[in-house]
């Protein structure tokens, strides 16, 4: 996908984080921005701030785990601005400790955002392309689906995201090589982010009363929490240059896009270990004083 003026962008998760840079790179760059997002007040206040550029945009409270809503944005999408061209399948929430101690009520609040939300997304929005794509004379689209180093690497306290984002990574390369196949002019990526100041870690603010946990946080699950806080506030590569490097790749119909290119040491090691057959390595070999800390604080 090379040209973005006028074209049509859907992004879920639109109101924060990674969404909300997208949107900025995208009014720039001239096209219309359909922003999804379960948080209404942040909604809002983006919407505004767009409207007040004068970009043409179109604000939909969605949970994307619920296939209605994202069905519902779709048809608002198309609606509104009568195309997709670009899709964001971006919202994204977090849960860590001991992968035996989270209840089912994390398993599917994880699972329902980060890997339904991208499933429902291809599902409804990829026919939904190919369809605008025989109506409109040299239409050019584009799929990227956010996963996250952690669907690249195992490390301990991260079970359900890390199962999450596997499974998006999975997707997102099946979804390329379908469109390959049927020769589709919709070009699809992964973006696999490290740690990212964005608000990812505070992600159950949004977590439905149903879904909530009746019971206190164990040590573990309170451990990966503080772990996940300081890693992601202490990010050095912004989420508005992420945004930039995702664009570029669009450009570049490049499949896989990195935050922090020099971590794909650790899932090199990981393919060795595959391949060679070796037991999984330490993915905290090079700071073994983060794991000393992680079994001190399980202790505790």
């Amino acid at each position: 996908m090379k040209n973005f003026k006028d074209k049509v962008a859907v992004i879920t998760g639109g109101a924060g984080g990674f969404g909300h840079e997208f949107a900025k790179l995208g009014a720039k760059l001239g096209m219309k921005l359909v922003l999804a997002d379960v948080q209404q007040d942040a909604l809002d206040k983006v919407q505004a701030e767009f409207e007040a550029q004068g970009v043409r945009v179109l604000a939909v409270r969605c949970d994307v785990s619920k296939a209605e809503q994202v069905q519902a944005l779709a048809d608002a999408a198309m609606n509104k601005f009568g195309a997709v061209h670009l899709l964001f399948n971006n919202a994204g929430v977090g849960s860590g400790g001991l992968i035996w101690e989270n209840t089912q009520a994390d398993w599917e609040w994880v699972l329902g955002v980060n890997l339904w939300g991208v499933i429902h997304g291809v599902r409804i929005f990829t026919p939904l392309m190919l369809s605008c794509a025989k109506q409109e004379p040299g239409y050019q689209g584009h799929i990227v689906n956010t996963a996250s180093m952690a669907g690249l690497l195992n490390a301990p306290t991260m079970g359900v995201y890390n199962v999450s984002k596997h499974a998006v990574v999975s997707l997102s390369e099946t979804l390329f090589q379908d469109l390959k196949l049927v020769e589709a002019p919709i070009g699809a990526s992964v973006l696999c982010p490290y740690f990212v100041p964005t608000g990812i870690s505070q992600s159950y603010r949004n977590r439905p009363g149903e879904m909530k946990n009746q019971e206190a946080p164990t040590a573990s699950q309170r451990a990966a929490q503080a772990m996940s806080d300081k890693a992601v506030s202490s990010g050095k590569v912004s989420a508005a240059e992420v945004a930039q490097r995702t664009f570029d790749a669009i450009r570049n119909e490049q499949f896989y896009i990195y935050s922090h290119p020099e971590a794909l040491g650790n899932v090199q090691k990981r393919m060795e270990d595959i391949v060679m057959q070796r037991n999984p390595g330490d993915p905290y070999a090079a700071a073994p004083q983060v794991r000393e800390r992680l079994q001190q604080a399980l202790k505790s």
